[in-house]
């Protein structure tokens, strides 16, 4: 039997770790666990009904993400997000995120934004809303369907690993300051718009643009 036989693949499941992960995942963007509030293992497995093991592996998936901190100190805590920290993570997206979506609508574009209506349809519901952390779930589902089919794990790896941290700010930080998401939701047309026809030098550019908008609101002073 040859190298390359001996192991046969498996799908991914969902495992006992990812779906604790979840659960803590949407307390934290909910609000119903506050940033900077400390998680105590032991609690957090009395309440979803598991033992400490999948709970300390989520915590170190959820730290991986930069949602939660862990130190020798003061144990794990929900992390406080502030201007600066979102910036830098939108500068992040600034440069791997453009090429990304453009690169998408390159290579798979009608496919890449079938995907991607759905989450623009389900953020247009909420626009008149008051559920700002549904809303910013919604949008961050819509970036990744986008990017996601960009061909490069790496880059996906990278912008996936931003994806709490910026739910989690724009809500309490870049939306509080500068309340833009009427307006978020019509570049994501437009950007949908040009992955649908194909046009991955538009999509490219009106992707940087939106993108750069945020970074220039979070570099004023509050």
């Amino acid at each position: 039997m040859t190298a390359e036989h001996i192991l046969q693949p498996v799908a991914r499941s969902t495992t006992r770790t990812d779906l604790v992960a979840d659960s803590i995942r949407a307390a934290i963007l909910s609000g119903r666990i506050r940033q900077g509030e400390t998680l105590v293992e032991r609690r957090l497995a009395e309440q979803l009904g598991v033992s400490k093991t999948p709970v300390r592996e989520a915590l170190i998936g959820l730290a991986a993400t930069g949602l939660v901190v862990i130190s020798p100190n003061r144990g794990v805590t929900v992390r406080v997000v502030g201007p600066d920290d979102l910036r830098k993570a939108y500068e992040v997206r600034l440069l791997l995120e453009p090429w990304a979506i453009g690169r998408a609508a390159r290579t798979g574009g009608p496919e890449a934004a079938r995907h991607a209506r759905a989450a623009l349809e389900e953020a247009k519901a909420l626009l008149e809303g008051s559920d700002m952390t549904a809303l910013s779930l919604a949008n961050r589902r819509f970036h990744r369907e986008l990017y996601a089919r960009c061909g490069n794990d790496l880059v996906v790896t990278q912008l996936d690993n931003l994806q709490d941290l910026a739910a989690l700010g724009t809500v309490t930080v870049l939306w509080r300051h500068w309340p833009t998401w009427r307006e978020e939701y019509q570049e994501h047309e437009a950007v949908l718009s040009a992955v649908e026809s194909g046009d991955g030098a538009l999509a490219e550019r009106l992707t940087r643009r939106h993108i750069r908008r945020s970074v220039v609101h979070l570099s004023k002073p509050l």
